[in-house]
């Protein structure tokens, strides 16, 4: 890894240490050799110097190839993948066991006391059914993408008890609902509340993109500070399609305590430790 403690602002680390950094990863860094590795080092470092690192995945890719495999179509609704029973089956199996399992055992690699858990475990999260609402001609329409949910309810018991032990917890978006059904939560929109509830220091979005774009045609528009109220306003505009859920999941957490919230490319190098531990520049900081 090339940034070293050198490098490192002991002031901002003096802020952060013995504080709850909740780190959402996902995307196409998750499926980059060398991103990823990059990525498991950098959560080492931030162990290493007592940050309290919650890690919240997601798994796109992993849960489309599974799917592929098992030859199980699925059909999209404004984005959404509508997911049946037996597409939850393999999604779980992506999700919680293949893609947690992957983190846990490279961060264990690297002297990491990481933890697999979901939303499930100790009843961390509590899901409800969520109903994917679109304008038409006719007004507003609801359509029900199955096991898909939303955040109910967090119980933060067992994360915080594993954090005070020294342990790194890793979580999957999986939760099961009060119909006893398993859900699929869209991750980011997990690790908002969670990061929430845990009344996180920070949180940070780790994604394929440098940042909020001013200008959508313009890449060197990154906008590297920005307030609530500016980001409400660039709903729809500036900010669309895939980096909607995002910035919700960032207005989630702000609006429930979190200090800060930070988005970052996460292909790269060193990304997140320069955001949380430098004063170089990169990403997009969102504060109230």
């Amino acid at each position: 890894m090339s940034t070293h403690n050198g490098e490192i602002d002991t002031s901002l680390l003096d802020q952060l240490r013995g504080d709850i950094v909740l780190v959402k990863y996902g995307g196409n860094a998750m499926i980059d050799p060398a991103a990823g590795e990059n990525v498991y080092d950098q959560i080492r470092t931030l162990y290493d110097l007592g940050v309290k690192v919650v890690l919240v995945h997601g798994g796109g890719p992993y849960i489309r190839n599974l799917l592929e495999v098992a030859g199980v179509t699925s059909e999209f609704i404004g984005g959404h993948r509508k997911t049946d029973s037996e597409a939850m089956t393999y999604v779980e199996m992506a999700l919680n066991g293949q893609v947690n399992g992957e983190i846990v055992r490279e961060l264990g690699s690297r002297g990491v006391d990481a933890v697999g858990l979901s939303g499930k475990d100790a009843s961390m999260v509590t899901a409800s059914r969520r109903l994917h609402k679109s304008e038409t001609e006719n007004g507003v329409t609801e359509v029900d993408l199955g096991f898909v949910g939303n955040v109910k309810t967090v119980r933060t018991g067992l994360i915080t008890w594993l954090l005070d032990g020294g342990y790194l917890p890793v979580v999957s978006p999986v939760a099961v609902g009060e119909d006893r059904q398993n859900y699929n939560i869209n991750a980011d929109m997990f690790a908002g509340h969670l990061a929430g509830a845990l009344q996180a220091e920070a949180m940070v979005a780790m994604t394929d993109v440098d940042g909020l774009l001013e200008d959508v045609d313009d890449p060197s528009s990154i906008q590297e500070r920005v307030s609530v109220e500016t980001v409400r306003k660039q709903m729809g505009t500036v900010i669309k399609g895939g980096m909607i859920p995002k910035i919700d999941a960032c207005l989630i957490a702000l609006e429930k305590g979190v200090e800060k919230v930070h988005i970052i490319n996460g292909m790269t190098p060193d990304s997140l430790i320069n955001k949380l531990l430098t004063h170089r520049k990169g990403g997009t900081t969102i504060e109230i």
